[in-house]
């Protein structure tokens, strides 16, 4: 146990860099950083197990800051971890620096998580914790790690706080330990001002060990921490009553915390000046780690350094135990997939995407041993049930299963996704309605800026939905979607992998590329109707280029026939309707337009020629296909809503048939 007063001192130092980097930037949140001083102090000069030596160590515990605003914090004691230097805290929230306004995934740096918007944060740390759970049902406890996450009063605010609470709760995650900066300051007012809830009951009603504590306090902070690492059953909740900028002091010297002032601005002028010498700081030299707080992280490597020695002492003696096991589990670590047989796989001729999907998941229950699939209630209707007949969902302490009944919570189901993702060891899926990925938009756009190979499962992809009517048709998902293969993420690449294939074989290839895409998210989007195969002899290895010409296609077309998904074998349809009249048709399916945009420009002008003459089919907005289409030519899409009726009223109704498609090439070469 380290003396109060250092473990005070240590965590004025933090607050004294926190101050001087939002300063120096003159942009930033110090007060927020300066309240949790405290705990992050204790935590990692004293809980925190991890390998300093090798971050990437698959038993550490695990850390997930959920108000990223906080970064000064974390950079702070990271810095005394040895994972920053001084320099770097002085580059806060500069061009190229490692030490952006919010904190980005870097396990290198200890940071486990991108934390940008409040919510996400924690409930990665949900999702960290059931893979841990997971992993320790199959390899034992070689797999004991704890996952600690850091929430605010935003946090706490957001509503995936009741998603993640009520998961975390129900299914026992007693290896999660969760403290709650609870300053009742935020932005732009008191926290009184917004809400008046009982925090500890609701958490309490969600089946957690709730310890309420003066968040300031080292000594009441390790007493909640060793309690709480003791706890069974049930995942634990620390509220630690802070005090918002702590420290702080005005001009005039008066105090300056439990100020929203201090929340998302420098402190400025005599402000900074009173409050660094009142925390004990250099004024000349504030970017500093004290020499007893050097001793005092000295003191905690070494410490790491016997505690890991015996957990790899133990880890040996498994390994020897258990050959078998520690191989699956560097396999599974290292982020690769076993070898399928996807020829293998047989599909039923003109099923539904969907359908398609549950087969190819079938065989992945079974061959993916480390895959969990979750649903958002939805297992029966998208079709995840496939890989859920093959094995059982989780429940209250039994992790045997590999499968996430999430409930009706899409965005916490991602980002719970993500934190399986994150955790490592895991390859992860997770499916809703097409239309209900609107719920999940921020957690995409994470997964996105991650690099994380995420499989989102949509399926009820069009207004063929039907009778549920517009609320339940996608229109405009699939042009939010596809515009995420188009953005770059810091490599270069497409930030996401979008697939929607025209049919059951497509669908096995697109599930090909989804799990052979370790380096992006992948979404694939599933009809929820019948769709007719494609022309015998279709090559559907080609689906891996991105678009293809379809199988019985004519040559020197005169016009070219392009669409993804159910579109495509209507566009098959209309071309047989075209011919008749002697007109040579070219059918072209594109899966991914973004794959295809990485193909050579010879490629691409192989398939759709820059002076041809091109029509689109697209279920969705018409956007969709006028990057493929060019300026002379033409796009029949759906531009507003949908309706309720019978799928095949409104393809009648809206023009997605044969005949709309001859009507409208007719017209156009006319």
């Amino acid at each position: 146990m380290n003396d109060k007063k250092l473990m005070n001192h240590a965590a004025d130092n933090i607050r004294i860099l926190a101050a001087a980097m939002v300063e120096k930037a003159n942009s930033g949140h110090p007060g927020g950083a300066m309240g949790g001083a405290d705990f992050i102090n204790v935590l990692f000069s004293e809980f925190l197990v991890y390998d300093p030596e090798n971050p990437c160590w698959e038993g550490r515990d695990r850390f997930f800051l959920d108000p990223g605003h906080m970064s000064p914090m974390l950079y702070s004691v990271l810095a005394m971890s040895g994972k920053f230097t001084i320099d770097e805290l002085k580059e806060f929230r500069q061009w190229g620096s490692p030490t952006p306004g919010h904190p980005e995934v870097n396990i290198m740096r200890g940071i486990e998580n991108t934390s940008g918007p409040l919510g996400q944060g924690h409930t990665f740390a949900v999702g960290a914790a059931i893979a841990a759970k997971f992993l320790k049902a199959r390899l034992g406890d070689v797999m004991n790690q704890t996952i600690y996450a850091y929430i605010s009063d935003g946090g706490i605010q957001e509503e995936i706080s009741q998603g993640a609470g009520r998961l975390a709760g129900h299914l026992g995650l007693d290896n999660l330990i969760m403290f709650y900066d609870s300053n009742d300051i935020q932005l732009s007012t008191e926290t009184d001002a917004v809400t008046s809830e009982d925090v500890a009951k609701k958490y309490e009603a969600w089946h957690w060990k709730v310890m309420t504590i003066d968040g300031n306090d080292p000594d009441a902070i390790r007493a909640a921490l060793t309690e709480a690492k003791a706890v069974t059953g049930q995942p634990t909740l620390i509220i630690g009553k802070t005090v918002m900028g702590k420290g702080a002091r005005k001009a005039d010297n008066s105090s300056y915390e439990r100020n929203c002032g201090t929340h998302g601005a420098p402190l400025g002028g005599e402000a900074y000046i009173n409050t660094i010498k009142n925390l004990g700081g250099d004024l000349e030299n504030p970017f500093q780690i004290f020499t007893e707080v050097k001793e005092l992280y000295a003191k905690r490597k070494e410490e790491l350094k016997k505690i890991v020695a015996e957990r790899y002492a133990y880890k040996a003696e498994w390994t020897k135990a258990n050959p078998e096991l520690a191989a699956k589990m560097d396999f599974w670590f290292s982020g690769k997939i076993p070898q399928i047989d996807w020829n293998a796989i047989e599909q039923k001729a003109n099923a539904a995407t969907r359908a398609a999907s549950a087969t190819v998941l079938g065989v992945l229950a079974t061959e993916v041993e480390n895959m969990i699939v979750s649903s958002a209630d939805l297992s029966n209707s998208d079709k995840t049930d496939g890989f859920l007949k093959k094995t059982h969902a989780f429940t209250y302490g039994d992790f045997s299963g590999a499968f996430l009944q999430a409930g009706v919570s899409e965005l916490t189901m991602a980002c719970c996704c993500l934190g399986m993702v994150l955790h490592g060891g895991i390859i992860a899926a997770c499916a809703t309605f097409f239309v209900f990925s609107d719920y999940m938009k921020p957690a995409i756009r994470m997964a996105a800026l991650m690099e994380l190979p995420i499989k989102f499962i949509w399926s009820h992809d069009a207004f063929r939905v039907g009778e549920d009517g517009p609320t339940h048709e996608p229109v405009e998902q699939e042009a939010q979607i596809r515009l995420m293969e188009k953005l770059k993420n810091h490599k270069g690449h497409n930030s996401m992998l979008v697939l929607r294939p025209a049919d059951v074989e497509e669908t096995t290839v697109a599930w090909k590329l989804a799990m052979e895409n370790t380096s992006t998210p992948t979404a694939l989007i599933f009809s929820r109707q019948n769709i007719n195969n494609l022309p015998t002899g279709n090559n559907y290895s080609q689906v891996e280029k991105g678009a293809y010409i379809v199988a019985g296609s004519d040559t020197d077309p005169d016009v070219i026939l392009v669409a993804s998904g159910s579109e495509v074998s209507t566009l098959v349809a209309g071309a047989e309707l075209l011919r008749k009249d002697g007109v040579k048709v070219r059918i072209v399916s594109v899966p991914s337009e973004g794959l295809f945009r990485n193909q050579s420009k010879e490629y691409q002008n192989s398939v759709i020629p820059a002076d041809a003459k091109v029509f689109g089919l697209t279920a969705g907005l018409p956007v969709n296909l006028q990057g493929l289409v060019g300026a002379n030519g033409k796009v029949w899409g759906l531009e507003s809503f949908g309706f309720s009726a019978p799928y095949k009223v409104l393809d009648e109704k809206l023009g997605f048939t044969a005949q709309n498609v001859y009507n409208q090439v007719k017209e156009m070469l006319a």
